[in-house]
């Protein structure tokens, strides 16, 4: 790559604060659905995105632990893997992962510095300015073919699917995790119309493994599948699993497929991790049979094990108990309402939540709502934060048909001082719970555990 780098003095970037910076500064473009700038990007850098191979992950929820069970396992295989997700949750770099290592800064800046004159030409084109996901996404890519050479690269879909920059690859897998009503601004109000949206990474030929329990979904994902000629690996159908035993440390389930059934261990919690694992077994299985991607089995329930994905039911601290969890939809609401009490075993239930403004919050609410004791409304340090007393007031409509008639409602906007309450709240046999969007859950995740101020984002 040495003979492509200008004079230090012609860099636009001087440091990695500066390129991040000017990333981050593209936010102002918002989301704006459709392929033309990521297209024009990859011609001007001549396809890099040819020369990999990507696993494709779509869906509502789950996409991160899926990305994060499959890359774990063929790590501990011996594959080098490449994963790209989003949001991240402690620092910019967390994206662009290789090996399970972030990208080095002076490689980020150095990939930012060759992207930052083919955006201002894309700009002055007609096409309006890349947005900071296509720019991030452009990266990941150039970092990949470029510099790390995976392989193969763990693809997660920003939003959606069809539109979404990601889709510029043509992978060797699609993964779907589940549907459920979330971006409903951009994506659609129905299930089907969000499931068309999602099927929009079937490519011709390339296997599909799902987990979408919907039938009007399941009827969008199998027209896709037969209009692109090829196999669909759907849960309850070619594969399916049984959530054997749990406790505090992790729990067991039976996975079935078409090729072998195997018993494994997750540390991570929840009845819907049972799901995401079950999901990255399956295609685990197709690129073990078709395309030869070996993992010995002892490695492979190691890799199961040892998954961690932050923020996802994950206990940071024990005195007081508090957990984070970044639910921020009716879905992952009703997942965790159903998994704390599988869990733990508490007396009092408090939870501290978060939002951003353009969410179902009202279905989040009554999932959560009826195993909640004190209920602690905070708002992110975001710009899209939800204002705490407007959720306030939806509770306040909700709470007869929903909460316990004992349930304690307290506002606190400064997200740090309502975390001093949940902590002086939450006794011995009690359970703290935060919960909401990931803004919120990487700020509090980061004061729990003494980490430098997070750098979260989309």
């Amino acid at each position: 790559m040495g003979d492509r780098l200008v004079n230090e003095t012609d860099t636009p970037f001087q440091t990695y604060d500066d390129a991040v910076a000017w990333i981050n500064g593209l936010v102002a473009f918002g989301i704006r659905p459709g392929m033309e700038r990521i297209q024009r990007l990859m011609e001007m850098l001549g396809h890099p995105e040819r020369r990999l191979k990507f696993i494709h992950v779509a869906g509502t929820n789950g996409k991160g632990s899926t990305c994060a069970f499959i890359t774990k396992v063929l790590l501990q295989g011996g594959f080098s893997v490449g994963t790209y997700t989003s949001p991240y949750i402690t620092k910019f770099t967390n994206r662009f992962q290789f090996n399970g290592e972030d990208i080095p800064e002076e490689t980020l800046r150095t990939l930012a510095n060759r992207l930052q004159p083919l955006v201002a030409e894309i700009t002055e084109s007609g096409l309006g300015s890349p947005t900071m996901f296509e720019v991030s996404t452009a990266l990941a890519i150039l970092y990949y073919a470029e510099e790390a050479y995976p392989d193969v690269v763990v693809w997660e879909t920003g939003l959606g699917g069809r539109l979404d920059v990601t889709n510029i690859v043509h992978p060797i897998l699609s993964v779907i995790t589940n549907i459920g009503m979330d971006h409903t601004d951009v994506l659609g109000e129905t299930i089907q119309e969000i499931a068309a949206e999602k099927a929009g990474i079937i490519k011709p030929g390339v296997p599909v493994v799902s987990t979408v329990t919907q039938p009007e979904a399941i009827e969008i994902l199998k027209e896709a599948v037969q209009r692109n000629r090829t196999s669909l690996y759907l849960v309850h159908e070619q594969f399916g699993y049984e959530r054997l035993r749990g406790d505090e440390s992790g729990q067991t389930f039976r996975f079935n497929g078409p090729f072998r059934d195997m018993d494994l261990d997750i540390s991570m919690q929840g009845d819907h991790q049972c799901a995401n694992a079950a999901l990255a077994m399956m295609s685990l299985e197709v690129l073990r049979q078709y395309m030869a991607f070996i993992v010995d089995d002892a490695e492979l329930q190691a890799g199961f094990k040892d998954t961690f994905w932050a923020g996802r039911l994950e206990q940071v601290q024990s005195a007081p108990r508090i957990v984070v969890d970044g639910a921020h939809n009716p879905e992952g609401a009703e997942s965790l309402a159903a998994s704390l009490p599988k869990i733990y075993t508490y007396r009092k239930l408090n939870l501290m939540m978060g939002m951003l403004a353009n969410k179902h919050h009202e279905a989040y609410l009554q999932h959560i709502l009826p195993i909640v004791d004190t209920l602690i409304l905070t708002e992110p340090d975001f710009r899209k934060r939800m204002d705490a007393k407007a959720l306030g007031d939806i509770v306040e409509q909700i709470k007869e048909k929903y909460a316990k008639p004992t349930l304690q409602i307290i506002i606190e906007p400064n997200w740090q001082h309502a975390l001093e309450v949940l902590k002086s709240r939450t006794e011995e046999e009690d359970l703290g719970v935060v919960s909401g969007t990931l803004y919120l859950i990487a700020d509090v995740r980061s004061n729990l555990l003494g980490l430098s101020d997070s750098e979260k984002g989309w």
